[in-house]
């Protein structure tokens, strides 16, 4: 009588998990990372447009989730309010790079400090960020989970997610760096809610979060 062979536990290399193929082990496979210098070449070479669907997380290029007619929803409504109420100080990056440590993330909001010309040569870097904005649905753990810990690993102020299938948005503060990066602070604000709009420790506005989601 014949027995079928058990899968093995899935190997970690190099940071990436390899899954094995029914009893057989896939061979352990490198993972070429970019340095940021590599990935701009390649950007500039026209390989892939910056602002397209990829952006590079800790040295590799990741796919970004496509976006549904309530996301973009959300980006809309989120734009307009938040390029009305911001000081001339400051300016509203839209879906652009943000640029640290072999990271290049585009968040769907950026808000840095100005002026407009500021960027003309380079990315912001988490020293110019006061306040990041992902509007999250089907890419809500990877919001949440990793990039929550890099944008608390380079100490991004404040983090909001707009949480658009749980209607509502989950703001992050007090960013905390080391091995085990993560925000240690979490307010959450329903519909029936305003979230309060702050840069360098100073209340600008409020946002009613019914105004931010879709109908």
């Amino acid at each position: 009588m014949s027995t079928i062979a058990k899968p093995r536990p899935t190997v970690h290399t190099n940071g990436a998990t390899i899954p094995e193929v029914g009893a057989t082990l896939v061979p352990p496979r490198t993972l070429y990372r970019l340095t940021l210098e590599q990935y701009h070449k390649i950007v500039e070479a026209g390989v892939f447009v910056s602002g397209g669907r990829v952006e590079l997380l800790d040295g590799l290029l990741i796919k970004k989730m496509s976006r549904n007619p309530p996301h973009n929803e959300s980006i809309t409504r989120l734009a307009r309010r938040l390029a009305r109420l911001l000081p001339d100080e400051w300016i509203l990056r839209v879906q652009s790079a943000v640029s640290f440590q072999g990271n290049e993330p585009e968040p769907d909001f950026a808000i840095a400090r100005g002026p407009e010309g500021r960027y003309s040569r380079r990315h912001p870097t988490p020293r110019d960020v006061a306040l990041i904005v992902e509007v999250a649905d089907s890419s809500y753990l990877p919001d949440k989970v990793d990039k929550g810990a890099r944008y608390a690993r380079v100490r991004i102020p404040i983090y909001w997610i707009v949480n658009v299938a749980q209607r509502r948005v989950e703001v992050y503060a007090e960013p905390r760096g080391g091995r085990s990066p993560a925000y240690q602070k979490r307010q959450d604000y329903g519909t029936d809610g305003a979230v309060p709009l702050v840069l360098e420790t100073k209340q600008i506005a409020e946002l009613l979060v019914r105004e931010l989601l879709p109908d």
